[in-house]
């Protein structure tokens, strides 16, 4: 695993958007696995400067993103579809074609999810996976359980997810409470993770995902067994790697 030790959010926003950009530049039909929430706004802020500077173009980029809301429309405006929109798409060349969300909607989730797996495997698995972590060590919607899901898969969030996206909605009452999630074997699938993170509310998950046992109690600690895993934070999250010694 290669750490980059940020000084603070928008450094590792920056770095973030680098290491996307040089994806894109190297390989520009590169498929993104994508993630929402506030860890990668930064980065997709980046991103759409460096279009508009003439830097990179997305015209024949894929992407695939890891989860949506169960019950959102995507036009709502706390779906990620909607913020996949409002925070890139809608400001970069990207063709709409190419780019998926999964459907919050679905009357088949099952089948869905079967169809989500299956266009990822045809694609040879992304060749860049942007994560974030949630407090609880979540990448994705995967939660803390007794065993790692393989496959994309409607998932109950945990009490601790919805307190943390409540601030989001109006309430928390108004937070879904499932959400469909690519699985672990297409997020490992991926030729290179990008793991990101910022604040000292995720000190504790980076480092059980780093240092920890390999236990679906830590979702993130599964990426030890990725052979390619860049993690970019700010010295807050990595807060307890270096008070652990460990070099960063």
């Amino acid at each position: 695993m290669k750490i980059y030790r940020e000084k603070d959010y928008d450094a590792m926003s920056r770095r973030a958007a680098s290491v996307i950009a040089g994806e894109v530049v190297h390989n520009p039909a590169c498929l993104l696995g994508l993630a929402t929430g506030s860890t990668p706004e930064g980065a997709y802020k980046y991103l759409v400067d460096w279009y508009k500077q003439g830097l990179i173009s997305f015209q024949d980029v894929l992407s695939v993103n890891l989860d949506e809301y169960v019950g959102l429309a995507p036009d709502h405006d706390q779906s990620y579809r909607y913020f996949m929109q409002s925070n890139l798409f809608d400001h970069v060349d990207i063709n709409p074609d190419n780019t998926r969300v999964p459907d919050g909607l679905t009357a088949d989730p099952k089948a869905f999810c079967d169809g989500y797996d299956a266009y990822i495997r045809s694609m040879g698995y992304a060749d860049l996976q942007l994560l974030g972590i949630g407090r609880n060590g979540h990448i994705g919607f995967n939660e803390p359980g007794d065993c790692f899901v393989k496959e994309t898969h409607v998932v109950d969030l945990a009490e601790s997810t919805i307190d943390a996206n409540a601030r989001f909605f109006a309430s928390r009452d108004d937070v879904p409470k499932q959400a469909i999630s690519m699985g672990m074997g297409a997020i490992m699938g991926a030729k290179k993770v990008l793991l990101c993170a910022s604040g000292e509310e995720k000190a504790d998950a980076i480092y059980h995902s780093v240092c920890g046992p390999i236990t679906p109690k830590c979702p993130g600690s599964i990426l030890q067994l990725h052979k390619n895993v860049v993690l970019v934070a700010d010295e807050a999250a990595l807060s307890k790697l270096i008070a652990a010694g460990v070099e960063v």
